[in-house]
């Protein structure tokens, strides 16, 4: 009698049937996102109450500082592949100067406010595609854990963005603006602590990474990709298209942290069922229904099977719902310019139909870069 094939599991099993490496990061991340979503949950608030920012250039200045912590991991994540650095290193490294970022933040003067606010961008681009690509290094080829591991890490990115707000956003707005800035740099040191402690649960990752670095860059030496057909071109042309389609609705999203926060602030009653709320503390509901609806969503692909919508309906499903949510808002901002403090409920509501739409485009962003570009060239565009 034979015993039947397994596929590989690496890194041993110690948490809930994971790699232990898998819990350091999932608590790095969390905290790294305690810190970024706590702090952004009041920076528009504290531009416009305490640096005394108008509307636009308080908005322009949250519009450039959130649009690079996008950008910077295109940086971040060559740095690490390429440079003597590593993973390992970068986020070590990134971590630290998000830190460094958010304590800069809290001293008063406004040269320290724009020197946080960079820090925070270089840190984040170090950090945030190198830690997830360690999680991935955690699981052998063919291990059937990764998808599951990956799901646990993103609960932990969507919990720190939960209770980010709620702490750190009430320091803030309740006791001092920089105490609130302070926090979030505590909470980066808190990730970063563990992070340090748990670096011998990563080392196979970090073995397995080392070994990928050196193998592509044989690959490359002796393989060259493919030139593009005019197919390729236009499949290409269909992911920037989808790309394009894909900022519409991160830029409505993003607003949860700058004109929505600001319509909470002026607009909304803070006073509900007797509990005194902080317009910060709306940030945390996108990340609350997150996790909420995650499984839904899980359960409702798994139940469609076959009739799960493509890609395509899938971006169009987002932006529906993204625009049915400002449709929602548009009664509240009507009753909000005749002088009535509206029902925080409409904003539930709004963020409610965000995450409906968030949750609907799911990982299309990715299916349609790995459907619609030749292999050798999915690397240009991922």
């Amino acid at each position: 009698m034979t015993t039947p094939a397994t596929t590989t599991r690496a890194g041993g099993d110690g948490w809930f049937g994971h790699p232990r490496g898998l819990s350091t990061l999932f608590f790095t991340e969390m905290w790294e996102r305690f810190s970024y979503y706590g702090m952004r949950a009041f920076l528009i608030l504290y531009m416009v109450h305490v640096l005394h920012f108008d509307d636009q250039r308080a908005g322009q200045w949250y519009g450039t500082y959130t649009g690079s912590v996008w950008l910077g991991p295109i940086l971040g994540g060559p740095t690490a592949d390429n440079a003597r650095l590593g993973h390992y290193k970068s986020v070590l490294l990134g971590g630290l100067i998000i830190a460094l970022g958010h304590f800069t933040l809290a001293f008063h003067p406004l040269p320290f406010f724009f020197t946080g606010l960079a820090l925070i961008v270089i840190g984040t681009g170090l950090l945030k595609p190198n830690v997830s690509t360690i999680v991935g290094a955690l699981y052998g080829e063919g291990d059937e854990r990764r998808d599951a591991g990956f799901t646990i890490f993103y609960m932990g990115i969507n919990f720190g963005a939960f209770i980010g707000p709620f702490i750190a956003g009430t320091l803030a707005q309740k006791v001092n603006w920089h105490l609130g800035f302070a926090c979030a740099g505590v909470g980066m040191t808190l990730g970063l602590i563990q992070y340090v402690l748990g670096r011998d649960r990563l080392e196979p990752a970090a073995a397995r990474l080392g070994m990928q670095r050196r193998r592509d860059a044989t690959t490359r030496k002796r393989e060259v990709a493919p030139p593009l057909t005019a197919t390729d071109w236009k499949r290409m042309a269909a992911v920037v298209f989808f790309f394009a389609v894909a900022s519409l609705f991160w830029g409505a999203y993003e607003q949860a942290g700058s004109t929505l926060n600001l319509f909470a602030d002026r607009y909304v009653n803070l006073h509900f069922l007797g509990i005194q709320l902080y317009a910060s503390w709306f940030v945390s509901i996108q990340a609350g229904f997150v996790i909420l609806l995650a499984p839904v969503f899980a359960w409702l692909w798994l139940r469609l099977g076959a009739r799960e919508p493509s890609s395509p309906a899938k971006f169009a499903l987002a932006m529906l719902f993204a625009g049915l949510a400002f449709a929602l808002l548009i009664p509240a901002g009507s009753l909000a310019e005749h002088g009535v403090k509206v029902t925080p409920l409409w904003l539930v509501g709004a963020y409610f139909l965000e995450e409906l739409g968030e949750l609907s485009r799911g990982s299309g962003g990715l299916s349609v870069v790995t459907h619609a570009v030749s292999p050798g060239h999915v690397g240009r565009l991922a």
